[in-house]
């Protein structure tokens, strides 16, 4: 199905008119999985120092509590926005087990918002929830795909501006070089294999989220950035997507600037395979290895605010 539906729908998506892809934004938004996960989720409006920050949110998750909250940078090749079937309801099942919460930010997308709209959105959502009182060592900071990237170059961000680094971050199939459609091996080896990203028609995608700034730039291609002072990261990818090489070359770089990292590769899988869990079997063992992970670094994190305390 992927193959043969939604790869092509991305293609016929990803080659058309801005006004196809707005009217693809609008009904990919509100496809809920059920009624209680609409229930469960309200969209809300926030407002602090960075300005107001739209998005999906899970319990609360800017109440000073001391629960885990989860901030979960979505993909969708920059220009497509949450899905409900999607991105909330795997953030629901990361959450559940820890009694955490979520937000998803609704960042401005491109073609109508090119970088760096998106990224500040992002911070301005990681701002917000450090000024509602959450600690630093309470908050998981993920995404996948296209929020993978975005997830790699706010960790930049947060570091060079001196904010708190968050417990750990989680990146599922990042795309963290924007310059080289060609470049690492997965890319030409792959590029068949990947039974949902169409490789050529992401041009247009990043076309319109570069619209003409330098895909050498670390926040927009994170893979040349410099890894010192990252959090414990964990990295899930399938080892027959396209954008296999990302996760693994990040992998290494992180490594060799002292980060705690895991690099978990499933085979036969397609890209962001974690959040089909409905489709595909093993992405519940690949979210329970992602859940142990934000358990034990949310451990380490309250251990050593007690510490600090």
């Amino acid at each position: 199905m992927l193959r043969w539906l939604l790869r092509p729908f991305m293609a016929y998506l990803l080659r058309g008119h801005p006004r196809r892809v707005a009217r693809a934004q609008i009904g990919i938004a509100g496809r809920w999985a059920s009624t209680r996960q609409r229930e469960r989720f309200r969209y809300d409006y926030h407002w602090g120092e960075g300005g107001a920050v739209a998005g999906h949110v899970l319990g609360t998750p800017f109440a000073s509590t001391g629960s885990p909250v989860l901030l979960w940078l979505h993909g969708g090749a920059f220009v497509l926005p949450a899905m409900p079937r999607g991105h909330l309801s795997f953030a629901e099942r990361l959450c559940d087990p820890l009694a955490a919460s979520a937000f998803i930010p609704d960042y401005r997308l491109a073609p109508a918002n090119p970088f760096p709209a998106a990224l500040d959105d992002c911070e301005a959502a990681y701002r917000l929830l450090l000024d509602s009182g959450v600690p630093a060592e309470r908050i998981v900071l993920g995404g996948e795909s296209a929020g993978g990237n975005l997830l790699v170059s706010l960790l930049y961000r947060i570091r060079d501006r001196g904010m708190p680094m968050p417990a750990c971050a989680i990146a599922v199939s990042p795309a963290l070089d924007l310059g080289r459609l060609h470049g690492s091996p997965s890319r030409t080896a792959n590029a068949g294999r990947d039974a949902m990203l169409p490789v050529a028609s992401l041009a247009q995608a990043l076309d319109w989220y570069l619209d003409g700034a330098d895909s050498a730039n670390p926040e927009i291609s994170p893979l040349l950035g410099e890894c010192r002072g990252l959090p414990p990261t964990l990295i899930v990818a399938s080892e027959a997507e396209l954008l296999r090489d990302d996760s693994v070359l990040f992998a290494r770089r992180l490594a060799a600037a002292g980060v705690p990292t895991e690099l978990a590769l499933w085979p036969h899988l397609p890209h962001a395979f974690p959040l089909l869990e409905d489709w595909f079997p093993e992405a519940s063992g690949a979210r329970q290895q992602i859940t142990t992970f934000m358990k034990e670094r949310l451990q380490t994190g309250a251990g050593r605010s007690g510490e600090r305390g």
